[in-house]
């Protein structure tokens, strides 16, 4: 029985069809369709992404003593943070993106996080991705339910990689995986195509399988994973903007990056983090410069389950906290801007005497991006995707209307 999602690559639905087993991905993708031109990318962070070393507030009195070796120099120092406003800088590893924050296409909230407090992986990201107050065993995301208010039911099956918790649900979706290899070939595709004529279904899921592979000719990702200085994501986002662009393809879209739960070792402005946050940036500048043709229409999401501790632990590292940063970036954004309510760094300030206390509840910036990007009436946002926020402000002056 062919299930609610589309996995859009030929390869893997006849591999995931004939029982072959499953393609090695990473990351991993969930695109669905709407009726809309504008453009929707949710990016999750998994493992909890070090919000404090990514958009470090430098201005803050209690910051570098409280960060100590981990804490990143001032503007203008070597190795020092790329300026965004009298308090707060970007990682000099995340430099692809501050050209962003200079033209006004990039907006960080910060000291912001979900409802959840304790700390789990599991249940930070099942209350991120479900949009409630706490986990839920519903399976249904909150990018699902709204999908399910914009018609968007869409592509067919999932063969292959299951669609994250935040786009699972009743409303349709498709997973694509970037596999590697030579596919089968088309004489082999259309025989198979023959013998399940009176599967309308997998015909269905296969002619869609062929068409997104026809979107991607043009866009080589396994070539281009082979070309000096793309890092391991970069090749992934370019793959996801040729799909977005195109205009046969998806309108919306999420997409996972893991390696964020640095306990040991996470360095400052050079080390294991920053080597993830240069990967990261360079991945979204070339999503960026890939979706051109469709950037004024584009909203790009990325978010993390929780913080991460304030001070640093015994090795080096820092351990799962509460409050973290989010990154906002586009075209159709109103303009750059730091959208902070900042509780301070003095120790009497700190969320159990620990962690970056949380101000603002991500969920508003998702509402809003739904609301004034996507379309979607406020009173449904309200109470048919985030069902348990009935009073949940909005971030004002978000995206353009």
């Amino acid at each position: 029985m062919i299930g609610m999602n589309t996995l859009l690559n030929r390869r893997g639905l006849l591999q995931g069809f004939l029982g072959a087993g499953l393609l090695a991905s990473m990351p991993r993708y969930a695109f669905a369709k709407t009726p809309d031109d504008r453009r929707f990318i949710f990016i999750i962070l998994r493992g909890g992404m070090d919000g404090l070393a990514a958009v470090p507030p430098v201005g803050d009195k209690d910051y570098a003593d409280l960060r100590g070796p981990l804490a990143i120099a001032a503007p203008g120092q070597p190795d020092g943070v790329l300026p965004l406003d009298d308090r707060f800088g970007l990682h000099p590893a995340l430099a692809p993106i501050h050209g962003l924050w200079q033209a006004g296409h990039l907006q960080i909230v910060h000291a912001a996080t979900t409802p959840y407090r304790d700390r789990s992986h599991f249940d930070a990201q099942n209350v991120l991705e479900t949009g409630g107050n706490g986990p839920s065993g519903s399976g249904v995301g909150w990018l699902n339910r709204a999908l399910g208010l914009m018609g968007g039911s869409g592509l067919g099956l999932a063969v292959n990689e299951a669609a994250p918790l935040v786009m699972s649900g009743p409303t349709q979706v498709a997973t694509w995986v970037n596999g590697a290899g030579a596919g089968p070939s088309d004489y082999l595709l259309d025989a198979i195509d023959r013998l399940y004529a009176d599967a309308p279904a997998f015909h269905a899921a296969l002619a869609t399988a062929r068409d997104t592979e026809q979107l991607l000719a043009d866009a080589d990702t396994n070539a281009m994973a082979r070309q000096r200085g793309l890092g391991r994501l970069t090749p992934a986002f370019k793959g996801l903007a040729s799909l977005m662009r195109d205009a046969r393809g998806p309108r919306i879209a999420t997409l996972e990056v893991t390696g964020w739960d640095t306990h040991s070792a996470q360095g400052a402005a050079k080390g294991r983090l920053a080597t993830l946050l240069g990967q990261f940036a360079d991945a979204l500048s070339a999503l960026r410069q890939d979706l051109e043709p469709v950037w004024a229409k584009t909203v790009v999401v990325a978010a993390t389950e929780f913080g991460r501790t304030a001070a640093p632990n015994g090795s080096a590292g820092t351990d799962h906290g509460t409050a973290g940063a989010a990154f906002v970036l586009g075209g159709a954004l109103e303009g750059r801007r730091m959208i902070v309510d900042w509780p301070g760094l003095a120790r009497d300030r700190l969320y159990e005497g620990r962690d970056l206390a949380p101000t603002t509840d991500l969920r508003s910036v998702f509402a809003s991006v739904l609301r004034d990007h996507v379309g979607l009436p406020e009173a449904d946002i309200r109470s048919r995707v985030f069902v348990d926020a009935a009073r949940l402000p909005f971030t004002p002056d978000l995206v353009r209307g």
